[in-house]
């Protein structure tokens, strides 16, 4: 979908089309935005800024909160349309997901016939726009999705394939961060064909799995089936300071009195959760300079008393930093490790 929250919005609230738009949280709450319409992208906006920057880059930008629950709604009404042309679907977030329409017998079978008219669907019946990516295989689909923004569709057909992975720039590739992508120019690689000429040995020495990944989509190597029922792995709660704090007890004040009942809450709400298990826990800090640290320990339970020493050490790393964000997560045992304790239980 296109700048999916802010199109919701802009569909249910006509008087903020045309207008720089934003949906995420308040400049005095320390928000960040959740994402922004095109209007304001000509700023220099973008999805996870903070919401003070953005405003800095475009002043008269008009900040929404979130409506989920609306959102969430609209995602199943995009399934549902989906659904009318395969069921195998995999969704990556509310807006985003990979079909396999390969056996499908509509629109005489092809894939951007179909792309199409699932885009006119959803463009009459929702009053959304939606731009697609179709492709021989899965990782090429997800990047030719971006190459035609907004309402628009990109093809790469087979025999395009290894010509449109020689020219494309690394960091289309999904997985490939900041961070990685610096490494990998320091290594003089910044189009496939580069990773495409290296050393495969090379690559594993320098790169590591990542190296290995990108050898294997740099030739067209992506095996990956469409996963019709994600496994979750994890749950997180988090908070963001409206003023930093500083002390392990200010910490530990907010682990205990909110965030600790919340991850919790989240993970005993649902049956199928809580008989997995956990297999990890751990605390997350971003600094008042954005460095982020995190650090975990191995738990077969979630508990309270866990959490402190994992505190403790964290802040090691302080520095005299103070503290902007604060988080917990567990790391859910997965589901056919916990089918088979459950056996060897019986």
């Amino acid at each position: 979908m296109d700048c999916f929250y802010a199109a919701v919005e802009m569909r249910d609230f006509p008087e903020y089309r045309g207008r720089p738009l934003a949906v995420g949280g308040k400049e005095r709450q320390r928000g960040v935005l959740s994402t922004c319409n095109y209007e304001a992208r000509r700023f220099g906006v973008h999805s996870a800024m903070p919401t003070a920057q953005a405003l800095k880059l475009c002043p008269h930008l008009l900040v929404v909160p979130g409506r989920m629950h609306v959102y969430k709604e609209v995602s199943i009404q995009i399934r549902q349309i989906f659904q009318r042309y395969t069921q195998i679907i995999e969704p990556l977030s509310l807006d985003e997901a990979y079909l396999d329409v390969t056996d499908s017998p509509l629109c005489n079978g092809s894939a951007t016939l179909i792309a199409q008219a699932i885009r006119a669907d959803i463009e009459r019946e929702l009053n959304l726009t939606a731009s697609a990516g179709i492709a021989p295989i899965k990782f090429l689909a997800k990047v030719a999705s971006d190459m035609n923004k907004p309402n628009g569709q990109y093809v790469i057909a087979p025999q395009q394939v290894q010509e449109f992975i020689n020219n494309m720039p690394l960091q289309k590739i999904p997985g490939v961060g900041k961070v990685a992508l610096q490494k990998l120019h320091r290594s003089g690689l910044y189009l496939g064909e580069d990773v495409c000429k290296a050393d495969y040995r090379e690559l594993l020495i320098r790169h590591g799995r990542l190296g290995a990944s990108l050898w294997k989509r740099c030739h067209g190597i992506d095996n990956r089936s469409i996963q019709v029922s994600r496994e979750r792995k994890s749950i997180g709660v988090e908070r963001t300071f409206t003023q930093n704090i500083v002390t392990l007890a200010q910490c530990w004040e907010v682990i205990e009195s909110r965030l600790y009942p919340e991850i919790e809450g989240r993970f005993n709400k649902v049956e199928a959760l809580r008989s997995r298990g956990i297999t990890k826990q751990g605390i997350k800090v971003k600094f008042a300079d954005f460095q982020v640290t995190t650090i975990e320990t191995g738990s077969a339970e979630l508990s309270l008393a866990a959490f402190y020493p994992l505190l403790e050490e964290v802040l090691h790393r302080q520095q005299g930093r103070e503290i902007r964000l604060l988080g917990l997560n567990v790391m859910l045992q997965p589901e056919e490790s916990a089918k088979q304790l459950s056996l060897l239980d019986h």
